[in-house]
């Protein structure tokens, strides 16, 4: 399956309950589980866990924070869980260090590359960055397998895909509401919405690039942008979504089913595994 499973809903729950809901991921079907890394479990000890509980499923970290760990240490890592758990491990980076921008990320890469580790095996995960802009998305091309977008059209992808070509992996984010209330789901995907153009000063940029006004960014986010952002008005409009960015060149889609509340989405991820082939 080309569709995949994202979520922030671990965060603050037990791992029994995070691990039963990676088996529930993999028995619906999805390809890869993604989890992002705020203010909950240490990423790559996160992913080893998901991967000890499940035995097909492919985990994702979306994205790992390169500010919380050495390159050593990251490389050191996802070679662990590359040997460990071949071909099942995607180690997603990204973050911001103050004033470091792209060079950041690509000094810490050629850290990664460059570090000095005594492992047993040569195996590696897949690794990606979170880009948005050209910069980083030529960096995602050029010294990794690819990159993850986050919050971002269709239209994104289709220039994602100009700028890094036609071999990089690329597995964009998509969020989604399978509330049957509409007015419930319109305020569930406003309020994603609006947490974003509210404090995340790098994707304000990007949607600027794609178009969109100050208009589109004030208050929270203009219906326009809400309705690009998210896919929440039918089932329809959601499967459809997710294939607008297959066609306009993603390799994979990592679906986040936003819910009214702080429960993990199980509810919603097997409505969704119903919708998708």
């Amino acid at each position: 399956m080309t569709v995949g499973i994202w979520t922030f809903a671990f965060d603050g729950k037990k791992i029994g309950e995070v691990r039963t809901a990676a088996r529930e991921v993999e028995s619906l079907g999805f390809a890869t589980l993604w989890f992002g890394e705020y203010r909950g479990r240490e990423a790559l000890t996160q992913a080893a866990l998901l991967l000890e509980a499940t035995t097909t499923l492919t985990v994702a970290t979306g994205i790992a924070r390169f500010s919380e760990r050495s390159a050593a240490a990251a490389e050191a890592a996802g070679r662990t869980l590359a040997e460990a758990y071949p071909g099942r491990f995607t180690l997603g980076l990204g973050g911001h260090r103050p004033g470091g921008g792209g060079s950041a990320m690509q000094n810490y890469l050629d850290a990664m590359d460059a570090a000095d580790l005594d492992v047993a095996s040569d195996s590696r995960p897949r690794r990606l960055l979170a880009a948005l802009g050209p910069r980083m998305l030529k960096l995602a091309a050029t010294q990794a397998d690819g990159a993850h977008t986050y919050f971002v059209p269709p239209e994104h992808t289709a220039s994602a895909r100009e700028t890094m070509g036609p071999d990089a992996y690329l597995a964009a984010e998509q969020a989604v509401v399978l509330d049957t209330d509409p007015l419930r789901a319109r305020r569930i995907a406003r309020e994603h919405v609006a947490g974003y153009v509210r404090l995340a000063a790098h994707q304000r940029t990007n949607l600027r690039r794609l178009g969109y006004t100050e208009e589109d960014l004030a208050d929270g986010g203009s219906d326009r942008l809400v309705d690009a952002i998210v896919a929440y008005r039918s089932e329809q409009e959601v499967t459809d979504r997710i294939r607008a960015h297959l066609d306009a060149g993603a390799d994979h889609v990592c679906v986040q089913v936003l819910s009214d509340g702080p429960e993990i989405p199980v509810d919603g991820w097997r409505r969704l595994a119903t919708l998708v082939p």
